[in-house]
């Protein structure tokens, strides 16, 4: 990033190639909408190039790329102003050394699961999405969302029982 920084932004095709899939899947979690997410993807390469200059590798540079997607992602809300439904673009893998009904049964508890994580606030969303699927360390966390270690530690844990409590409810209360 240094040396797109420093004028080579022929080098951006690098970070494109080794970080489009991570964002893509960060925003499809956050929207699970696919073109929104390629969208979104477009956007945050576009803002990188553009705000270059601002870039000063005191931390990852990851760090930064997710703070412009989580810019770009407000941004986007913004305009539009609704909820995103989730929609069906989602496929469950199905297991072959499981028999048809335990595919099923699984494939039911995946789809509560998500429905759960798009009822969550926003901002616990995007803090599991971050710790769980994204693999980002709790200081990493924070120092994205300019806070200290134990806030995140807090948050998750909020947002990892409020997911639970919602899904319970999506479940009719059934324990699995």
């Amino acid at each position: 990033m240094e040396e797109v920084r420093d004028g080579k932004v022929e080098k951006l095709a690098i970070l494109f190639e080794r970080h489009h899939v991570i964002l893509y899947n960060f925003f499809l979690r956050l929207t699970a909408n696919r073109s929104i997410s390629e969208d979104l993807v477009q956007d945050v390469f576009f803002r990188i190039l553009r705000y270059r200059h601002t870039y000063r590798g005191e931390s990852k540079f990851t760090i930064w790329m997710y703070q412009i997607s989580r810019n770009a992602h407000v941004d986007y809300l913004r305009k539009r102003k609704e909820e995103i439904p989730l929609d069906e673009q989602w496929t469950v893998p199905l297991s072959r050394e499981q028999s048809p009904a335990e595919n099923l049964e699984q494939e039911e508890k995946i789809t509560l699961l998500r429905q759960a994580l798009a009822k969550l606030p926003l901002k616990k969303r995007e803090i599991l999405v971050l710790s769980r699927f994204h693999n980002l360390k709790y200081r990493e966390i924070a120092e994205l969302l300019s806070c200290n270690t134990g806030t995140v530690k807090a948050y998750v844990h909020r947002a990892t029982k409020q997911l639970g409590e919602i899904y319970f409810e999506l479940s009719g209360g059934m324990v699995s």
